[in-house]
């Protein structure tokens, strides 16, 4: 009871902190013009800011208390209360802009952690292998390569919360295999030691982290918290349970309820996401946010042409 205890409230603390996280970023990448959208210099600009920091700090903290919460529960008491962040931190961007969530923003929120976590349940993985095959592999890495690019070339097309919600899809997706590249090489490190460094996988680690990050922070940069943040938070845990499945080996329960469970989680998160970026409230939210842009790009252009402007 008393380890169910700390798992839970480190879970709860960890949602906190990774909310405070996604508000402190997304409001930073907000205010970055969308010529910056999916190009490195978007990262190179946020690392100079403040709020985005202090919400890289806010993560990294809230990384701290899932490994505490995962140390004494196992992993389907701890993803759907960690999944609370969603509770956090849409209510709280909202309300900072002085809106509302009405019944239909409510609805939606709620189903997307508890579709996962209904889903988690069912399916309730297993440990498989941590040292697949290279083919394997090259199988993974090609599929997420196909959907990420499939959605970053739909999202370029689209405007508003869905092209939000788009480069979400992408990054989540990329972040699923940062997770499995990571599961790796922390076992190559626990075999070979120093040897990891001989490796491929700790290198793809870097690069996969790199371009997850990009793309995550591209979804902020391009809608409001509402339409991305439900987005990565069903993604990311359903890539990296399928690809547990497919390329580690690992196992989860397949019988009729089981699978009928998991086919309920996934409709309830994907009406969740579909009720939000549909949203009046989130439409708001976003008209918001591209005209506070529109205004700092004007701004930043009459800076620029009032120093060219002055005698050298």
């Amino acid at each position: 009871m008393a380890s169910t205890a700390i798992a839970a409230t480190s879970a709860v603390v960890a949602g906190g902190l990774l909310a405070a996280t996604g508000v402190l970023q997304q409001r930073a990448a907000s205010r970055r013009p969308t010529k910056e959208s999916l190009s490195f210099r978007l990262l190179v600009s946020l690392a100079r800011d403040r709020t985005w920091l202090a919400g890289l700090g806010t993560g990294f903290a809230s990384y701290g208390f899932q490994a505490l919460a995962l140390a004494f529960g196992p992993l389907a008491l701890v993803q759907p209360i960690f999944l609370c962040e969603l509770l956090f931190a849409v209510p709280y961007s909202v309300r900072a802009n002085h809106l509302t969530l009405h019944g239909r923003e409510w609805i939606g929120l709620l189903c997307v952690p508890a579709g996962l976590a209904v889903g988690i349940v069912a399916a309730h993985p297993r440990m498989g292998n941590a040292l697949p095959a290279l083919s394997s592999w090259g199988a993974a890495i090609a599929g997420v390569t196909l959907v990420a690019g499939v959605t970053v070339l739909a999202g370029r097309r689209a405007t508003g919360a869905p092209r939000s919600s788009l480069f979400a899809c992408a990054g989540a997706t990329v972040m699923a295999l940062q997770s499995a590249l990571l599961d790796a090489t922390v076992s190559l490190m626990k075999q070979r030691e120093l040897g990891v460094f001989v490796a491929w996988q700790p290198y793809l680690l870097i690069v996969a982290t790199a371009f997850g990050v990009l793309l995550v922070e591209s979804a902020y940069q391009a809608g409001p918290l509402a339409a991305s943040m439900p987005v990565i938070d069903a993604v990311e845990p359903s890539v990296a349970i399928a690809m547990g499945v497919t390329l580690f080996g690992e196992r989860v329960n397949a019988g009729p309820p089981d699978l009928l469970g998991t086919a309920a989680g996934l409709v309830a998160f994907l009406v969740g996401i579909v009720l939000l970026d549909t949203s009046p409230v989130v439409h708001r939210l976003q008209g918001r946010q591209e005209a506070s842009r529109e205004d700092g790009d004007a701004a930043d252009l009459g800076d620029r042409d009032d120093r060219a402007a002055r005698p050298q």
